[in-house]
């Protein structure tokens, strides 16, 4: 045998190996875990998904009638949809990070959020506070050092999803739970998330194709949101859930992979950089997403999100920084790969 040949042997018998680790991996790993802070999480396995939405600006607007067609228009970098392979299993937050959970953090950690770190705090609710006579229209008050993941102006118990979080605190959280337990946490890239959200699915939600639907389902903006709201009362879904803010995390029956509040409560921050083209450019296995950018994909939408822009495949960005009464996070754990055996020469 030749050294190039016996080179190329050991190469493939190495790639064997580490397959059939990562098998063993995700055939070893339980179906559920809860981490130090209490977080819950669930296995999602490996598989392949239909990415994004190629649908009609003009099936949209007969959809959703009340809104202007332009919006519609503005919805191309969900093209093309295509399709995804995640290859390896993964946990996933069943639940999003609550804010007892956020506070167990801070204090074991010493961790400053950024919202207070820099001293401009984030955005709040606030009653008299008017959206129109307002600079840039905002439908919050910001940043005022009075609001923070703390305070966002409405009333949360520890259950609830945390808010006013930045890119860089969820990373931080991550990194912190990391180094505690030994095993990699992070946030979820686009693609896991997305792939975790439809659960198998191909329609506008988990639930289907229907938006009146949705607030049975999810914590968007509905008729018990709508009154604080007047000037978008038009948009609210149909129905009401008892909940005119954040819902205590888990309120609505999971989807078919056993994650909740994937659509709705708050946006959640993901891995990936944000662009336009993205899909156009992504890989078919594990897409990470761009190499750089200026704003990180949020995804999901929240408890003030229309219908519109609480499908499966809409997508949302931020600059890291942002801290907004409507965004947290969830975050997955990476299933670790069982010791390699030593090799026989």
């Amino acid at each position: 045998m030749t050294r190039v040949t016996y080179l190329a042997l050991q190469a493939a018998c190495t790639a064997l190996v580490l397959a059939a680790g990562a098998a063993q991996a995700q055939q070893v790993a339980p179906a559920h875990w809860v981490n130090v802070l209490g977080m819950p999480f669930v296995r999602i396995a490996p598989g392949s998904f239909h990415m994004g939405s190629d649908e009609p600006a003009d099936a949209l607007a007969r959809a959703y009638p009340g809104l202007e067609h332009w919006r519609f228009q503005q919805l191309a970098d969900e093209a093309p949809a295509h399709t995804v392979r995640i290859t390896r299993a993964f946990y996933l937050g069943q639940k999003e990070v609550t804010v007892g959970q956020f506070r167990r953090f801070v204090q074991v950690a010493g961790y400053v959020p950024e919202s207070e770190a820099d001293g401009t705090g984030g955005y709040g609710y606030n009653p008299a506070y008017d959206p129109a006579a307002s600079a840039r229209g905002d439908a919050f008050e910001g940043r005022d050092q009075r609001y923070s993941w703390r305070n966002p102006g409405f009333a949360q118990g520890d259950d609830h999803p945390v808010v006013n979080i930045t890119w860089h605190d969820a990373h931080a959280l991550a990194a912190w739970l990391s180094a505690t337990e030994g095993h990699r946490y992070r946030l979820p890239t686009e693609a896991e998330w997305e792939y975790a959200c439809r659960a198998g699915t191909r329609t506008r939600y988990p639930h289907g194709d229907d938006p009146a639907a949705l607030a049975r389902h999810a914590n968007v903006f509905d008729e018990d949101a709508a009154p604080y709201w007047p000037r978008w009362q038009s948009q609210a879904a149909p129905g009401r859930d008892g909940h005119a803010f954040t819902a205590p995390v888990g309120s609505y029956a999971p989807n078919a992979f056993g994650v909740h509040d994937m659509l709705g409560n708050v946006w959640e921050w993901v891995s990936d950089w944000y662009a336009e083209d993205a899909y156009a450019k992504s890989p078919g296995d594990d897409p990470q997403g761009p190499p750089t950018g200026q704003a990180r994909v949020r995804r999901g939408g929240s408890w003030h999100t229309w219908p519109l822009y609480a499908r499966c495949g809409f997508r949302n960005w931020n600059t890291p920084e942002t801290r907004y009464t409507l965004v947290g996070l969830r975050l997955v754990r990476e299933i670790d790969m069982p010791p390699a055996r030593a090799s026989r020469r």
